[in-house]
């Protein structure tokens, strides 16, 4: 495999982990599930979307894969970051060719009379790496130009507050073996965990060398840690994060970090528009 697959490619795969993962997954599941199926090559994988590094390319084509199929009818998504194959659909023929061209011919008529002649507009618009994420563009380019470092791990602290964490608390000490910070995790008022968080602003994908040493600084001194970047994590990182016998490390990426960012409003404001419909039964029968 030379290239990343596209859209059209992953839609069947993702039916096929679905349906191996038991008919609802996350979204971290299928996509590891599709690409154990299809043995993606660890290179291709993590190839950036875009020019920013905060999203892989192959995760925003499976992300645009599992939309056409929920448009399609196919799958559901009952909550954020957790999909599920709708009753029924567990055996039905999946046609990408017809998705894509069905999905195409509904945003020409809708856009008929806006624009006559945007058919290389709609061509663009419907591309993997044509999603309106502009947002996340410019957060990643603030997160990882603009930004300097200590102030990168005082906006980690202020995160983790907003999570729950309490006595947060940034080190960043000169040879403190790479441990930017510790906290303390609150669960249900009953429970605590002393974690020790590191936070790096990279562009590259980062190595299970990286978690390695993370864990290595983390010895003696903790049972959990967190690792925060604003890139991704390969799949080999992801593995040794997890791995039996040794301390457990969660993994927040750089698509993660921004979305909590913008779920607690940190830097970012969020416009809504108003839409207001009359119910005309409701005042008939008032």
């Amino acid at each position: 495999m030379k290239s990343v697959p596209r859209r059209k490619e992953l839609m069947v795969p993702v039916m096929s982990a679905l349906n191996k993962l038991g008919g609802s997954a996350s979204v971290r599941e299928i996509d590891d599930e599709v690409v154990e199926q299809l043995q993606i090559p660890e290179n291709i994988a993590n190839i950036p979307h875009r020019k920013t590094g905060n999203q892989t390319r192959l995760r925003s084509r499976l992300g645009w894969a599992r939309t056409f199929l929920k448009r399609a009818g196919f799958l559901e998504n009952p909550r954020s970051g957790v999909w599920a194959i709708k009753p029924g659909q567990q055996e039905r023929e999946v046609n990408p060719e017809e998705i894509e061209s069905t999905y195409l011919r509904n945003l020409r008529s809708q856009r008929k009379e806006a624009a006559q002649n945007d058919r290389q507009e709609l061509e663009d618009e419907i591309t993997p790496d044509s999603e309106d994420e502009s947002w996340h563009d410019e957060l990643f380019t603030v997160l990882t130009e603009t930004l300097r470092p200590d102030a990168f791990e005082r906006l980690a602290k202020r995160l983790l507050h907003e999570c729950g964490f309490v006595e947060v608390k940034v080190t960043g000490k000169a040879g403190d073996g790479g441990i930017d910070g510790t906290g303390i995790a609150k669960v249900n008022e009953l429970m605590s965990f002393h974690v020790l968080f590191q936070c790096k602003r990279y562009k590259n994908a980062v190595a299970a060398g990286a978690i390695r040493d993370f864990r290595g600084a983390m010895s003696g001194r903790t049972d959990k840690g967190l690792f925060i970047t604003t890139s991704t994590f390969t799949r080999d990182a992801r593995k040794e994060a997890t791995r039996d016998g040794v301390p457990p490390i969660d993994l927040i990426d750089g698509e993660q970090l921004m979305e909590k960012l913008k779920e607690f409003r940190l830097g970012i404001e969020v416009e809504t528009v108003e839409k207001v419909s009359i119910n005309k039964n409701w005042y008939q029968n008032i």
